[in-house]
């Protein structure tokens, strides 16, 4: 495939040869910045390559890096579809390995991925499924980022609930848990998973005034102790069809609360993901697909 995004008189356009993935539903772009030049593309640029009509389409891009640290084998950068740089992406990490693995950029398994504050470790499966090692989630409030100042609280067996005052679709307060998991995310249990308020709130929410960094918003509905629905608005995306860290928060949140257990499985829009946390300083395992859709090349 090739195209042109925004096509104008310039024929000295730049081309890129690029990837397009996804992880139960969440798609992405995937680039190899290794083997091409991905210097001073801007974030207008990343917006118009995730736009869907008028570029290829993504809920992120995806950069695959040489490692700027000895214990990593690869760097991987994120960009979402309002052209912002992030720090994490679950689903993303998934489609990754896999796209390593695909353009035989590396054997190893597992594989050592650096991100923006850390290592993941990824594993891929005989199955096709992928395991990712995503860390100790984080509480501590200056770490998220969040400022909690005047704002009411509930405790939940461990968890502290926190109320987001709001005013869409009517003044009220949001009841979230708030936890990172290398990003923000405020994750709220509801009854029903299909009338949640995901599209009238989560724009609020994101960009909720106790969030510096803005946040991801998680809508939870619980099935029993091992099993829950999931919707994520997703800060800088909004809803996508899954959300692999927003999965491992909700389900972070979900046993805090004393309200799951693990392992627990992560019914989403775009397919289901398995997520483990043993507690307190363990880290997050999750597990889930990772599929090529088709491969490209595009003129910015």
């Amino acid at each position: 495939m090739s195209a042109t995004l925004y096509p104008t008189s310039d024929t000295a356009s730049r081309k890129l040869r690029f990837t397009k993935m996804h992880g139960a539903g969440n798609d992405f772009i995937v680039l190899n910045g290794i083997d091409q030049d991905l210097a001073n593309i801007t974030p207008d640029q990343w917006r118009k390559l995730a736009h869907r009509q008028l570029g290829v389409g993504a809920d992120q891009i995806l950069i695959v890096e040489k490692a700027t640290r000895p214990d990593a084998d690869f760097r991987y950068r994120i960009f979402n579809a309002d052209g912002g740089e992030v720090e994490q992406c679950g689903n993303g990490s998934r489609c990754f390995v896999r796209f390593i693995q695909d353009q035989g950029l590396s054997s190893k398994n597992p594989l050592r991925v650096e991100v923006a504050h850390t290592v993941l470790t990824l594993k891929s499966h005989p199955d096709g499924q992928v395991e990712v090692d995503m860390g100790a989630p984080i509480f501590e409030h200056d770490f998220i980022p969040f400022n909690a100042a005047g704002l009411h609280t509930l405790q939940e067996f461990h968890e502290t609930l926190y109320a987001l005052p709001l005013t869409t679709p009517a003044t009220h307060d949001s009841w979230v848990g708030v936890v990172s998991m290398g990003n923000p995310h405020a994750v709220q249990v509801v009854g029903d998973i299909n009338s949640a308020p995901v599209l009238e709130e989560g724009p609020s929410i994101e960009k909720h005034g106790a969030f510096p960094n803005r946040v991801n918003a998680g809508y939870m509905q619980i099935l029993n102790r091992h099993e829950i629905h999931l919707r994520v608005f997703e800060r800088g995306a909004g809803e996508t069809l899954a959300c692999g860290t927003g999965a491992c928060a909700a389900v972070v949140s979900g046993i805090r609360r004393g309200l799951l257990d693990s392992p627990v499985t992560v019914h989403t829009r775009g397919g289901d993901l398995l997520v483990a946390w043993g507690g307190v300083a363990q880290p997050v395992i999750m597990t889930g697909p990772a599929m090529t859709v088709f491969e490209g090349e595009v003129a910015i």
